[in-house]
This record gives C-alpha cells, sequence and structure tokens, in this order.
C-alpha cells in the first residue's frame, strides 16, 4: 500500500487537471532507464515525448519517494533537448551524486539504496524505480556477449551487455566489416538498455567484422568505458578511447 497516498494525489490532479493551452496533455512515450532498478548514483535519465512540446519543461517534472514526499531540486536547472525537440536529458545534480562534494554534505544525495521513487510529469506518474546499490564500475566490453547469426539472413545481432547502458548512446556502437565500412542497419537497446540488437539492411555476408564502440559510452551514472565518473577530487580523466570487439559469420564463426 505504499503507493497509496501517491495514488490519490494523481488522481486527484487528473480530476483538476486542466489541459495545458487547450490541447492535450503532451504524451510520454518512453523514460529511461527503462529497467525497474537504477543504481543510487544515477546521473542522468531521459523523457520521450511524442511530439515536441511549448514551453520550459523542467517546472512540470518531479522526482518523488515512494510516500509521495517530493525529492527537493534533484535536476541541474537546465533542459537538454535532441535535435528533433523530442528526447529531453535531465541531470540529477553531480554535486549530489559525487561523494565528498558540499552539495552532498549539505542536502544529502538524491536517491539512496533501497529507496522506491516515482518520476511524475503534470503530477502524473510516468515511471518508478527501486534504487539499488552505486555502481562505479560501469561498462566492461570484454564482458559483453555477442550472438552467432547466419551468413545470407538478417537475422539481427544480439550484443547482451554486462549491464544498462544510457539511452542516449545507443548509435554509440557500430558494425564494420573487413574494410571498416560501416554495416547500415538499425539499432536498438532493449532489455532496461541492457541489450542492445543489430539489425542489417542487407544479409550478412560470410567474413570477419568488428562492432566498434566509442570511448565516450556511458551508463547512466557517468561511467565510461575505461573510466569512472567517481574519481578523486584532481584525479586526472583517461582519455576516451573506442574500442572494439571481433567476429566472424559464416559456418566457423569462433575466432
Amino acid at each position: 500500500m505504499r503507493w497509496r497516498p501517491l495514488l490519490i494525489g494523481v488522481a486527484l490532479a487528473a480530476m483538476l487537471q486542466v489541459a495545458w493551452g487547450g490541447e492535450p496533455a503532451p504524451q510520454v512515450v518512453l523514460v529511461q532507464p527503462s529497467g525497474a532498478e537504477v543504481p543510487a548514483n544515477i546521473l542522468r535519465l531521459s523523457v520521450v515525448f511524442a511530439a515536441p512540446i511549448e514551453g520550459a519543461v523542467l517546472p512540470r517534472i518531479a522526482l518523488a519517494h515512494a510516500d509521495g514526499r517530493p525529492v527537493p531540486d534533484p535536476f541541474l536547472p537546465q533542459e537538454l533537448w535532441s535535435p528533433d525537440a523530442k528526447v529531453l536529458t535531465l541531470l540529477l545534480h553531480p554535486g549530489r551524486v559525487k561523494t565528498g562534494l558540499v552539495a552532498r554534505e549539505q542536502w544529502g544525495p538524491v536517491a539512496m539504496e533501497g529507496d522506491d521513487m516515482v518520476l511524475t510529469f503534470d503530477g502524473h506518474p510516468i515511471k518508478r524505480w527501486h534504487i539499488g546499490p552505486v555502481d562505479t564500475s560501469g561498462p566492461v566490453a570484454s564482458a559483453w556477449k555477442l550472438s552467432p547469426v547466419s551468413p545470407g539472413s538478417r537475422q539481427p545481432l544480439v550484443v547482451t551487455l554486462d549491464g544498462p547502458i544510457d539511452g542516449r548512446d545507443v548509435d554509440y556502437l557500430a558494425v564494420v566489416d573487413a574494410h571498416d565500412r560501416r554495416v547500415d542497419g538499425t539499432a536498438r537497446l532493449r532489455e532496461g538498455e541492457s541489450m542492445w540488437t543489430f539489425m542489417p539492411d542487407t544479409a550478412w555476408r560470410p567474413g570477419k567484422y568488428r562492432l566498434v564502440m566509442r570511448g565516450t559510452l556511458e551508463d547512466p551514472s557517468g561511467n565510461r568505458l575505461g573510466g569512472h565518473f567517481e574519481t578523486p577530487m584532481g584525479s586526472p580523466q583517461p582519455t576516451p578511447t573506442d574500442t572494439a570487439i571481433a567476429f566472424k559469420v559464416g559456418p566457423d564463426s569462433s575466432l
């Protein structure tokens, strides 16, 4: 029954809601991270709308605990929009995410392990998360698993990641052939952004390929391939370096 106070408030808001400017309320298509659990040091999230929205959106978004208590000022006061103005990326206050900073000492962390939190838009819940342990390790490409694909087919390449990556980084991975030519196709993130799938536009040809990852690929906590968000003050961050995983398509797909 822990959601009852929040749901009562949502029901009341729904009865009293007046459409903004006389238009239907904006439709939220997706919130990322889309999984049921996020780490306690989550740094960013994205909200995908069906159509562009007029005016400031951040004042209409709130983060609350399971019992309805709002989290005061959880976000940086800026709106990062995609070029088509449909995807809003919000940054949780980095000073409350990273340990040892004044903001965290004064106001406390935004999320705590074991808590349950809900993201609302215009008072309506659009995503619930359970808060899991802090994640400071980040993506480890050597732990990823690639599915075999059959030559002559358009069978999707399925890459099982070692954990969720940022939902906006779907195109930070690409497939190239033996001549370093990018293979055209459609990439998607699934299973709470912990699985990357690639459907080629044309059938796979036998031969050698590589899955290439940008060095700036991150997880929702800001950890990069080969770099961590939680680093000691003054410590230099390693230069982002692209990496790759080789695979073969053919009768013998082992390398």
